[in-house]
């Protein structure tokens, strides 16, 4: 019996892809449910929004769409936070389960299983799980073709200058065998200065992080201007000084010599997977965390240099700082350190290296650590900011790695995600 379930689920899923080629981005939610109706099964797709705080539905023809789901306090929050498959003890036959592309989080997917199914049962998880995956990369592959799905992230018009840079930012994750690497940008609909990129070729993993002077679409420009420079160098086979040297004489071309330059703070760094060893240049960005066994190792506080644009001919040098397996780097600008609350108390650095300790106790999977740190940031804050606030995460461990892959899908897979 289950063979036979298992042809099916193969054969929905062949459709679906064949489907893909010609689909719009409003018909992704429509065609999987289509799909999955052959099965004797119903599902609905929920979004995560921009600022990671709701689920929304993805509306399908005919049918009521649900109400917003806020993601702290539910189940399928719980789903999307801890990315793994939450049966519904309410409502017997119903799972959430995470929609993930690759390790990149976009919502969660509801699923109403047939009547002799039972939502418990692992095979049924990993049948839904290969599902939702399959519309997790359907979505992620049609938000470039399509203006749908970028309405439904949305609760509210993006300025220009966030607009910008959005669309030049990589997959906020993206894990592999050997690391969890993560982002978050804050806030989603007003960014104007902060960025960061990263790439992962065979033993390298590439880290940037930068914040712009300012804020607005000037910063904005000046930001993409920087991390182009970079990105372009780097994949011409440029090391970290030319990258560094690169964004300076781009920036310097384009906004003028010192005294009216528009300046970006950065860190700019090159992860050797093997060894542990990271190289790095800091121009005047807040220094770098180290966290082992959930407690501060140190802020390396080597590679120190002018901000990036100041001048063409800048003195630079290389820091180096070996990590150990399981080790986390936290990256991140002004924005979050310096954030204030109504009282005028900053954020601090003691404060975001607290938190980032107790979510790696909490064994947390990387992205929601810094969802829940950005969460943090914004509490303490209270109104609207004044900067941007952007952090990278890294964490070198195939254990990491593995949190952000769905799990687990069985009672005797949770030591597998620790």
């Amino acid at each position: 019996m289950g063979q036979e379930v298992d042809l099916r689920f193969l054969q929905v899923m062949a459709e679906m892809t064949a489907s893909s080629h010609l689909m719009q981005a409003d018909e992704v939610a429509p065609k999987v449910d289509q799909a999955l109706s052959r099965l004797g099964m119903g599902a609905t797709m929920f979004l995560i929004d921009q600022e990671q705080l709701l689920l929304r539905a993805l509306p399908v023809p005919g049918r009521e769409v649900p109400s917003p789901l806020p993601v702290a306090g539910s189940l399928p929050g719980r789903s999307y936070m801890l990315i793994q498959p939450e049966p519904d003890p309410g409502r017997p036959g119903r799972l959430w389960v995470p929609l993930l592309d690759g390790t990149a989080r976009f919502g969660v997917m509801r699923f109403a299983l047939p009547a002799d199914a039972d939502a418990h049962d692992p095979a049924w998880q990993q049948r839904c799980a290969l599902i939702s995956g399959l519309a997790a990369h359907l979505v992620s592959s049609k938000l470039t073709s399509g203006d749908t799905l970028h309405r439904l992230q949305r609760v509210r018009p993006m300025t220009v200058a966030a607009e910008l840079m959005w669309q030049m930012l990589p997959p906020l994750t993206s894990s592999h065998e050997r690391l969890a690497l993560t982002a978050i940008m804050q806030p989603c609909y007003d960014i104007g200065g902060d960025g960061y990129d990263y790439a992962v070729d065979g033993d390298t993993a590439w880290l940037v992080l930068l914040d712009a002077m300012g804020r607005g679409l000037s910063a904005a420009v000046a930001c993409a201007v920087a991390l182009s420079a970079i990105r372009a160098t780097r994949r011409a086979g440029g090391d970290l000084l030319e990258q560094v040297r690169a964004a300076d004489e781009n920036l310097v071309e384009q906004f003028g010599p010192t005294g009216r330059a528009r300046f970006v703070t950065g860190l700019l760094a090159q992860f050797d997977l093997e060894t542990g060893l990271v190289r790095y240049i800091n121009a005047g960005n807040p220094l770098p965390v180290i966290l082992r066994n959930a407690d501060l190792l140190g802020v390396p506080t080597g590679g120190a240099r002018l901000p990036l644009g100041l001048r063409a001919d800048v003195a630079t040098h290389v820091g180096e700082q070996l990590l150990e397996p399981g080790d986390r780097m936290l990256l991140h600008t002004d924005g979050v350190t310096e954030a204030r609350a109504a009282d005028g108390s900053p954020f601090g650095a003691a404060r975001l290296t607290q938190l980032a300790t107790y979510c790696e106790k909490e064994r947390l999977p990387a992205p929601e650590t810094l969802r829940r740190l950005a969460l943090a940031v914004a509490e303490h804050r209270g109104g609207p900011p004044s900067d941007d606030a952007a952090m990278v995460l890294v964490e070198w461990s195939p254990a990491a790695a593995q949190r952000t892959l769905i799990g687990p899908l069985s009672p005797g897979d949770g030591e597998q995600r620790s």
